[in-house]
């Protein structure tokens, strides 16, 4: 997967966006008694679809912004009346402050509220005096693919952009890399590019139903793979963001948690460290352990084991198949914790 933060070394980018709207005429003939009658005509499907773009497109600008680190360029989306904004986690990166524009190009000073990296969101705060105007989130349960989708942000540093297209898929575990899987994300054909993460992916009526995270990469074409992308629902997002506007970070995770540090060795997933009462150190795992499956998925890179846990609820117990440094093998049950928040 590809991560849609951008540098700043963007020199110069251009596009051309074509949209074909075809008309329906019709022709009246009158005799030469009858006056003229004036034809009430409907607009036609296209056109409504037009201005409903439109509309969504006015209604969602002013509740997405830009944001600006030391490293680079990204978006996000006003959370609340007091100056909250939420956004992704590998946007702001290690950053504590930031600059925040808007739609119209007024700029805030911002700083970070918290960060849950597990779910790649964190918030930051502008002045609330900032006036800067919340959006709308719908419940992402009831998004069903087909639906029409809008993604607004700054892609390529272009400010307030809009692509279109329909939500792809439902329910994917979308990889980051370094063992982090984002469970439940929303697969867009809305184009994603670099600049895109922590924007807003819209439904037709404006509501926010997702943050656009992920482009797929082609592995044979060694870059993005066009019309696949990958949003937060926007339940994780209402969910991870009010904890951290309340809590100033994430109290309950629903996110399964082994409690180890863990590199790749090219045969399994080697165990670092266990973290002392951590429900790894309970089950017995040890540090130069490797673990080659879970419940017999097998797990042979940090990424995979990733996944697997993702789709693993806390409190859930599971197998997990590890090989010790003298060479044996064994299976050990891991009843799994909660992901503790920052």
């Amino acid at each position: 997967m590809t991560r849609l933060k951008i540098p700043f070394a963007i020199i110069a980018v251009s596009g051309v966006i074509a949209l074909l709207v075809g008309f329906n005429t019709s022709r009246q003939t009158t005799n030469a008694i009858a006056a003229p009658q004036s034809a009430v005509v409907a607009p036609s499907a296209a056109a409504q679809l037009q201005s409903d773009f439109v509309n969504v497109y006015k209604k969602v600008a002013p509740s997405v912004v830009q944001i600006e680190t030391g490293e680079g360029l990204g978006s996000g989306i006003v959370f609340d009346a007091n100056g909250h904004i939420v956004t992704n986690a590998h946007v702001v990166g290690t950053a504590k402050s930031f600059t925040v524009t808007t739609s119209k190009g007024r700029q805030f000073k911002g700083t970070l509220v918290g960060t849950f990296p597990a779910d790649d969101l964190a918030v930051i705060k502008v002045s609330s005096s900032a006036g800067l105007r919340p959006a709308i989130f719908a419940n992402s349960s009831k998004v069903q693919v087909g639906e029409i989708a809008m993604a607004v942000g700054n892609p390529l540093g272009l400010s307030s952009s809009v692509t279109q297209g329909i939500v792809s898929a439902l329910n994917r575990s979308s990889s980051e890399g370094g063992g982090i899987t984002l469970p439940n994300t929303i697969q867009t054909s809305a184009p994603i590019n670099p600049g895109n993460s922590g924007g807003a992916l819209v439904d037709i009526q404006g509501r926010v139903i997702g943050v656009p995270t992920l482009a797929a990469s082609d592995p044979q074409m060694g870059g993005a793979a066009a019309g696949i992308g990958f949003a937060i629902p926007s339940n994780t997002v209402k969910d991870i963001a009010g904890q951290i506007v309340q809590h100033g970070k994430v109290v309950s995770s629903n996110r399964a948690y082994l409690g180890v540090s863990i590199g790749d060795t090219g045969e399994g997933v080697y165990v670092g460290s266990v973290t002392s009462g951590t429900p790894a150190a309970k089950a017995g795992l040890r540090t130069g352990d490797v673990i080659v499956a879970v419940d017999g998925k097998p797990t042979m890179t940090s990424d995979a084991l990733g996944s697997v846990l993702a789709a693993r609820k806390p409190g859930q117990t599971v197998k997990v198949k590890i090989l010790r440094q003298s060479g044996s093998s064994a299976t050990v049950n891991v009843t799994l914790g909660e992901y503790p928040g920052n």
